[in-house]
């Protein structure tokens, strides 16, 4: 007998722990996020550089859907995308959206040598050889997540401030605000080294899809910056103000995955 779609979140009655009870694949052996340890991670010579072109013309909009903080861009055809490391070919951009803590100890989805940051930044993008992103999400190439952690500390990343700006015009769940003219690259970090493996969506209903590119280096925000996410409401207007926080998934176990890393000085300091 199958199950009706669940409406699924966050807390105990519907969070991560018992959404394998409606989505099957979120018991699969390529599931998302890992941890990632640094001494048992792999070293490929084959792996390139990656690369970001995106068009600022592309952004549309910023919303709150209850779960996170998105950013959707225009994927018609091919403006804004990502090419190079891993991936077979270029991925066009769709959305970024973001993760984040009850409090900054934690809030990424992937942890780094136990190391749990106060948030993450996902960049999500489609292999447009596939008709459409419906389809995509059906292949195993059909998408690639560029993932950055957001740290804590300072001096901090000036550029989160665009984002945050809007955060007030979205406070509660299905508020949505124009976005133009926003060039996600600004938020990347100065170094291009990541760690890669295939893996899955982190959220329901966890199709096992994505190629993952998590960059080494975090972005730097300040608790007022991580406190901004924070004051969003899981609730909609006309509800009680609910926060929205710990929209995250734990670390799934890794099984016999490899994790593949591109480091610029890895090859000097390997040989």
């Amino acid at each position: 007998m199958s199950h009706p779609p669940c409406p699924w979140g966050y807390e105990k009655h519907n969070g991560p722990d018992r959404w394998y009870e409606y989505y099957l694949n979120a018991k699969g052996h390529n599931q998302s996020p890992i941890e990632i340890n640094s001494k048992e991670v792999h070293y490929d010579h084959s792996l390139l550089p990656w690369f970001a072109s995106y068009d600022p013309g592309a952004a549309k909009t910023i919303l709150n859907n209850g779960r996170t903080c998105k950013v959707v861009f225009d994927d018609t055809f091919d403006r804004s995308v990502l090419r190079g490391g891993p991936l077979p070919g270029i991925y066009r951009l769709r959305q970024l959206h973001f993760h984040w803590g009850s409090s900054d100890d934690h809030g990424s989805e992937h942890v780094v040598d136990g190391v749990k940051y106060a948030g993450e930044l996902h960049l999500l993008h489609w292999n447009p050889k596939h008709s459409n992103y419906a389809d995509a999400v059906r292949r195993y190439d059909g998408v690639a997540v560029l993932a950055i952690f957001l740290k804590v500390g300072k001096p901090v990343k000036r550029e989160m401030k665009r984002i945050l700006e809007e955060v007030g015009a979205i406070k509660s769940k299905g508020k949505e605000a124009p976005f133009p003219n926003f060039d996600p690259s600004i938020l990347f970090p100065k170094s291009q080294d990541y760690w890669t493996y295939h893996g899955s969506f982190t959220t329901p209903p966890c199709e096992e899809v994505i190629t993952w590119i998590i960059l080494r280096e975090p972005i730097v925000v300040s608790p007022d910056q991580m406190a901004k996410f924070r004051s969003l409401s899981m609730n909609s207007e006309n509800e009680p103000f609910r926060p929205l926080v710990d929209n995250w998934r734990p670390p799934q176990p890794r099984y016999y995955r490899m994790i593949n890393f591109h480091f610029k000085f890895a090859a000097i300091e390997i040989t």
